[in-house]
Parts: structure tokens; C-alpha cells; sequence
């Protein structure tokens, strides 16, 4: 496996918001009776969207290969899927429509992820990735640790008080944490799209130079 460990801006910032999300509860910031809880998700929403769209837009993937356009639809497939359980499968935004749109959103989004892993050009480029593909060390850390704070304050585990001082502050440290997880998630997948552009060009270049 290869790393990039070049400890990044960005990564650094989201290591810093992350250290001080803590502190929010002795700031005494108004919780509106929720509604910022609220306003954190339905941006958190439309981050996850917007992580979709960029996906497709800026990998383009029906202009690569066989291996990397299928895993590019699989990633754009993978942020729908944050998405849909970010909004409980919709409930959030349609709470009046029948239970069983949310399980048919839910079981189709799921579906096409897994059975999309029945693909062979695509197994053999995900293993390629882990194999060959450099990957940001530092980001794809902080991105972790962000997914894993935020899990430990929604179940509750033991190491929850550490970043919950109060328990009425307990949704909105979670909602904080899991901002930097999906700002690195994006940087993450941007990287990597950076990656295969800079290789294609090359590759590109290469080729005309022998022409």
C-alpha cells in the first residue's frame, strides 16, 4: 500500500475544528429547541448531494476505462447512500408517505452498492486502489477519527463524555463531528479524482509525444 503522508491544510483544519467541538457547550450557544440540530442536517443533506453530483461531473466516468468507470459510479452510488440514511431514506423531509417508500429507497440504494461488488472489472480496480494508488494519509486519518467520535456520541459508548460536557449539547456534538467526516470524505474522494486526472493527462501526453 502506498501513503501520501504529507500532513495537508485541510487536514489540519478539520483536526482543529475537531479539538475544539468540545468546547461548544461552555460557549453556551442557543439550540433553538433543536432547530439548529436541524439546519446542521439539512446542510449536511445537501453537502451529501453535492458530493454526488461533483462525483459524476468531475470523474466523468463514462469517458474511462473499464475498472475506473465502474468505480466511480460506485463511489457516486456511496455518497446517495450517506445521503438517503442522513435523511432516514426521506422520512425527514415526507414524514406522511407510507413506510414502505423509505424501505424500497433504502433496499434499492443498499442493493446497487452490494450487488454492484458482483462486478469484476470493479473488484479488480477497488484491490488495484489499495494496492497501487497513493492514498492521504492524514486526511483519510482525520476523516476516521471524525466518523468514530461522532458513532461513539450517537450510541452512546463509553468514551462519549469525553467529547459531550453536557447531555443536552449530546445531538449537536454529534452533528459537529460528523461535518469534518464528511468534508474529509469529499477531500478524500477529490484527491483521488486528482489522481487519476493527473495520470490520464500523462498518459495522454505520453502517447501524442510518440505520435
Amino acid at each position: 500500500m502506498k501513503f501520501d503522508t504529507h500532513f495537508s491544510f485541510s487536514a489540519m483544519v478539520l483536526l482543529v475544528l475537531s479539538a475544539l467541538f468540545p468546547f461548544v457547550a461552555e460557549w453556551r450557544i442557543s439550540l433553538d429547541d433543536g432547530a439548529l440540530v436541524t439546519h446542521i442536517e439539512n446542510g449536511q443533506a445537501l453537502w451529501l448531494l453535492f458530493g454526488a453530483v461533483f462525483t459524476v461531473c468531475y470523474s466523468k466516468p463514462w469517458e474511462k476505462p473499464a475498472g475506473e468507470k465502474q468505480f466511480w459510479m460506485w463511489a457516486t452510488l456511496w455518497w446517495l447512500v450517506l445521503l438517503g440514511r442522513s435523511t432516514s431514506w426521506g422520512r425527514v423531509y415526507f414524514p406522511d408517505a407510507p413506510r414502505i417508500v423509505f424501505h424500497a429507497i433504502a433496499t434499492v440504494l443498499v442493493a446497487g452498492v452490494l450487488l454492484s461488488l458482483l462486478s469484476s472489472p470493479l473488484r479488480k480496480e477497488i484491490v488495484r486502489r489499495i494496492k497501487d494508488s497513493p492514498k492521504p494519509l492524514w486526511l483519510m486519518a482525520v476523516t476516521v477519527m471524525t466518523f468514530l467520535i461522532a458513532d461513539t456520541i450517537e450510541h452512546h459508548r463509553l468514551l462519549a463524555p469525553l467529547f459531550v460536557r453536557e447531555p443536552n449539547y449530546a445531538d449537536l456534538m454529534e452533528e459537529l463531528y460528523e461535518i469534518p467526516f464528511m468534508v474529509g470524505l469529499f477531500l478524500t474522494s477529490f484527491y483521488f479524482m486528482k489522481h487519476d486526472n493527473a495520470v490520464s493527462h500523462s498518459v495522454g501526453v505520453r502517447y501524442q509525444h510518440n505520435l
